[in-house]
C-alpha cells in the first residue's frame, strides 16, 4: 500500500502533470507540422522541382522480388528531407516561443524592479543621516557648533 500512496503523491505533483500536458501538446503539434509539411509545403516544392514527389524519392538498393517474397530495400531520402523540414519548422517555432517567454519574464522583472523603491547607497544614507541631525539640532542652540568657530568668546554661564 505504501508504494501506491507514493505513486499517487508522485503523479499528483504539478511538474509531472505539466510535463504530461507538454508531451500531449507536443505530439499534437508534431501531427500538425507533419501535415503542414507533407500536404501543404512539399507539393508546391515538388511542382517547382519538376513534378517530384519528395515522399517517393529513394535509392533502391535491392528491388522487391515477388517470387521470393522479399521486400524492396531502399534508402528513402525523400522522407528524410520531409522529416528534416518538419524538424526545422518545429525548431524555429520552439525557439520563437522560448524567446517570447523570456521577453515576458524580462519585462515582468523590469516592471518589478521599477516598482520597488531602490535602497540608498552608503553615501546617500550618510547624507540623509546628516540632514536629519541638522534638522533635529535646528530647534536647539548649537552648543557644539560654537566651540568649532574661531575667535568665539561668547559662552553662556549660569
Amino acid at each position: 500500500m505504501k508504494i501506491l500512496s507514493e505513486f499517487r503523491e508522485f503523479i499528483s505533483r504539478g511538474s509531472v502533470i505539466d510535463l504530461a500536458v507538454g508531451v500531449i501538446i507536443g505530439a499534437a503539434f508534431n501531427k500538425i507540422v507533419s501535415s503542414l509539411v507533407d500536404q501543404v509545403i512539399m507539393p508546391p516544392v515538388g511542382v517547382v522541382m519538376g513534378g517530384v514527389d519528395f515522399a517517393q524519392l529513394k535509392i533502391v538498393l535491392k528491388a522487391a522480388n515477388t517470387a521470393a517474397k522479399s521486400p524492396e530495400v531502399a534508402i528513402q531520402y525523400g522522407a528524410f528531407i520531409n522529416t528534416l523540414i518538419q524538424f526545422l519548422i518545429i525548431g524555429v517555432t520552439v525557439f520563437l516561443m522560448v524567446k517570447m517567454v523570456n521577453a515576458i519574464r524580462r519585462l515582468t522583472a523590469q516592471q518589478e524592479h521599477d516598482a520597488a523603491p531602490s535602497a540608498p547607497d552608503a553615501t546617500q544614507a550618510l547624507l540623509v543621516e546628516i540632514r536629519d541631525l541638522l534638522k533635529a539640532s535646528a530647534g536647539s542652540p548649537p552648543a557644539a557648533a560654537a566651540g568649532h568657530q574661531k575667535g568665539s568668546t561668547s559662552t553662556k554661564r549660569s
